[in-house]
């Protein structure tokens, strides 16, 4: 599985970089440090072993234990010999064989040796057999190697490199904190969110990056802030002459009434246009958002849509639990998918609700009876100043479905269109419940 975080990463390399640090300081200490020792040591032990068979010269099996040098020298040493049919002589068929000890202790003594380790009660024990006293085992303790030696050397680096982990994951994250931060307000930005200033902390180039995001973030503001000032000003100054137009030709004289529809028809339309424009532009106030019941909207439009075109549209409605946002967001996001299935759907639309499996979801799904839409152009059904196929027909200004989309993104739901295997589209809504 690839790993893409990058605090994962970066702990990864760190562990990695300190497991093959501890193998290479293990290789160095046996090779540059426990070898040298351990030849030395064999050398020496050769010696006097050679030292111990030479003295034993004319003596039968070279083995009477009262002579004095021979003596003197296996007290010193710690040395016995034992018969290879003793019970004693078990340890040695049961001990690790050493081979790099066998091979120097052979070409020392001029006659093949066997040299193996053991662990005995007080202390690790050597055992050697040679070729020139084939009934006999030579054994000498280790007294100076004890076991609870190496617990402190295993102990210790353990304990090392676990503090080691521990600093490398602190350090890390402690590093990855404003990345963190940084995230956060991107993924706020995105969702149309202005966040206050990060504060500037971590390395230099984090320190850039944040820089350049509180930068882009007060330029983001300042448009927004444009947008908004301009949109108002847009929507007065055009709405306050249409509205004069409007009253001039309602009093226009019976003569013309012909033109008088015509020109209220065309300042209705473009009032609409002005209300489309300033809905696509509008703003989301997260902390304004409430528990919304997708039920109640669903049947209030499906009365007044249906009464207002003469037609009946179909509703299954389920138990939903509330979601969670702007009942005028969401309403108009559901009406502009009700309007385009009145209006392209033949008569008949059917609009139902539910939950999805982990009910974090509610839905709501509009479908009609019309011609659908083409499967290349599903993609570009939400984007502004699309208006569909010619089969959708080419009515409204293309911002309908644009603001839907809009007002999904900006509730983190989601939308999906699909055609209706028995004709016509399917298009299901989806908000967040709380």
């Amino acid at each position: 599985m690839r790993i893409r975080s990058s605090f994962t990463q970066s702990l990864v390399l760190f562990i990695t970089l300190l497991i093959a640090s501890q193998v290479y300081s293990y290789y160095a200490v046996f090779n540059y440090a426990l070898l040298p020792s351990l030849q030395q040591f064999n050398k020496i032990l050769s010696y006097e072993i050679n030292l111990m068979l030479d003295n034993s010269d004319g003596l039968e099996n070279g083995l009477v234990m009262d002579a004095p040098l021979r003596r003197q020298i296996l007290e010193q040493l710690g040395v016995t010999i034992h018969a290879k049919e003793s019970d004693l002589a078990n340890e040695f068929r049961h001990a690790i064989s050493i081979d790099l000890m066998s091979e120097e202790m052979t070409q020392t003594l001029g006659t093949q040796a066997d040299v193996r380790m053991a662990q005995g009660e007080e202390s690790y024990v050597l055992w050697m057999s040679l070729e020139s006293l084939p009934d006999s085992l030579i054994r000498i303790p280790l007294s100076e190697l004890q076991e609870e030696d190496f617990a402190p050397l295993f102990r210790n680096s353990l304990v090392m490199a676990l503090l080691i982990i521990a600093g490398g994951w602190l350090f890390i994250r402690l590093q990855n904190r404003p990345l963190l931060a940084l995230e956060r307000a991107a993924k706020g930005v995105g969702r149309g969110e202005i966040p206050p200033p990060l504060a500037e902390k971590g390395t230099s180039e984090i320190r850039s990056v944040t820089r350049a995001f509180n930068q882009m973030s007060k330029g983001i503001q300042a448009l927004e802030e444009d947008r908004a000032l301009l949109m108002a000003g847009i929507s007065h100054d055009l709405r306050t002459p249409l509205t004069r137009i409007r009253l001039a030709t309602e009093m226009m004289s019976p003569e013309d009434s012909y033109l008088a529809e015509g020109i209220i028809s065309d300042t209705e339309e473009c009032n609409e246009i002005i209300s489309q424009f300033m809905d696509y532009l509008k703003p989301v106030n997260r902390e304004s958002f409430i528990e919304v019941d997708l039920n109640d909207i669903s049947q209030d439009l499906a009365n007044s849509e249906g009464n207002r075109h003469h037609i009946e549209i179909e509703t299954a409605l389920n138990t939903l639990k509330p979601a969670f946002g702007s009942p005028i967001a969401m309403k108009r996001a559901v009406s502009n998918l009700v309007v385009n299935a009145v209006r392209y759907g033949n008569g008949w639309v059917m609009i139902s609700t539910g939950m999805t499996a982990d009910n974090k979801l509610c839905w709501v799904c509009i479908e009609d009876n019309g011609p659908g839409i083409p499967k290349d152009q599903v993609a570009k059904l939400f984007e502004p100043f699309t208006r569909g196929d010619t089969a959708r027909g080419s009515e409204g200004t293309g911002l309908g479905l644009a603001i839907v989309k809009r007002i999904i993104s900006q509730h983190n739901g989601s939308v999906v269109v699909n055609n209706r295997s028995e004709g016509g589209l399917k298009v299901q809504l989806s908000f967040p419940t709380r």
